[in-house]
């Protein structure tokens, strides 16, 4: 998997907050071995998409693809969480998967 890291744009308004997402979540959290890269892409998706987070979601679930995750579990996840998260969650979440599965499969 590839370093993440925080947008460099919002460093010169939140410069402390860049650098806790880089080096605390990114670089500590994410890294951690009790879970792999894959598993944390749907735990993070499935909550992002559960709690109506849509500005995030489409980095969050192209790094799914990246790590490991199909469009076809992606979609299954989501679906299975309309049932606990809501209608007009997994609605939004399967919109967003669509433009970034497209996207991927333009490139």
């Amino acid at each position: 998997m590839s370093k993440q890291s925080a947008p460099e744009e919002l460093a010169p308004i939140a410069p402390k907050l860049v650098q806790i997402t880089d080096d605390v979540l990114f670089g500590d959290v994410w890294e951690r071995g009790e879970l792999s890269p894959r598993d944390r892409s749907l735990v993070t998706v499935s909550v992002l998409a559960a709690l109506y987070r849509a500005e995030q979601l489409p980095y969050h679930l192209g790094k799914a693809l990246e790590n490991g995750l199909t469009v076809e579990e992606l979609s299954e996840s989501i679906t299975h969480l309309a049932f606990y998260a809501g209608w007009p969650n997994a609605m939004t979440a399967i919109n967003q998967l669509k433009k970034v599965a497209e996207a991927n499969a333009a490139a």
